[in-house]
């Protein structure tokens, strides 16, 4: 049987719920992905709507890696998302809410690639991927959750909303060496010590990303930014607020919501 499933159409539903600031919901299910594949077709023809208004794809975001996240949204499997050039922004950072329908944060380790990783008849491995990587960073992931539920979302219907990804935050980049496991990270707000946690296994999450990207024919190349995980969970953002995280060894990075 040929399959009905019209990757545009969602494409086109998910893009005008945004405009029309509506709350998250999942895919109803008369246009709904039914696989793994057919999400990441979804995704694909969303980037395609949109890149016109917010730039190329600059780099990947990788969407419950980690454990604290998987038992928040009670998913347990990574997903992966792109992030637009239009929306990664230098840190420190003016992010304006008004931008957004609700505004969530996460703090995350990224890093810069430098060496494409391209399709190959072998999956990438947590050493494979080491010498991509030209610099490390932390960074803010903003998610533009629209409300949503978390528990009760779809996985797909997450991955073709290209995973809530609203942007990025950088801090200054860093030459990297040695372990990224295990990192101490801690979260400032308004300069009061706020949240910590610990770097999980980004070069786990850099190699599962990097292979789904070859798969899909996208291969991670020179410049990108791929961001690794939440350090700490999901937090809101309030007009006025501002965010400092900083990773042991590596630095900060900020923002200031208006």
């Amino acid at each position: 049987m040929v399959s009905s499933f019209d990757p545009e159409a969602v494409a086109r539903h998910i893009a005008a719920a945004h405009e029309n600031r509506e709350a998250y919901a999942n895919l109803p299910s008369e246009i709904a992905p039914a696989t793994v594949a057919d999400a990441y077709a979804a995704q694909d023809a969303l980037v395609r709507l949109l890149a016109g208004r917010l730039g190329g794809v600059a780099g990947l975001k990788i969407a419950t890696t980690t454990r604290v996240m998987q038992e928040m949204m009670g998913i347990d499997h990574p997903c992966g998302g792109n992030i637009f050039a239009n929306t990664v922004h230098a840190s420190p950072a003016r992010i304006r809410l008004s931008d957004h329908i609700h505004l969530m944060i996460e703090c995350e380790l990224a890093v810069r690639i430098g060496r494409e990783l391209p399709t190959r008849g072998r999956p990438y491995t947590s050493d494979s991927v080491k010498a991509a990587i030209a610099a490390v960073m932390p960074a803010f992931e903003l998610i533009e959750d629209r409300n949503a539920d978390y528990k009760s979302c779809n996985a797909l219907s997450l991955i073709a909303d290209n995973c809530w990804n609203a942007g990025v935050v950088l801090g200054a980049e860093m030459p990297w060496e040695g372990s990224l496991a295990g990192i101490r990270g801690t979260l400032e707000i308004d300069g009061q010590p706020s949240r910590e946690g610990s770097t999980d296994d980004p070069l786990g999450a850099l190699a599962w990303i990097a292979n789904l990207a070859a798969e899909r024919g996208r291969p991670l190349a020179p410049g990108m930014v791929v961001i690794t995980g939440s350090v700490i969970p999901t937090l809101p953002i309030r007009s006025g607020d501002t965010f400092a995280f900083r990773l042991d060894g590596l630095g900060a990075t900020s923002l200031t919501a208006v």
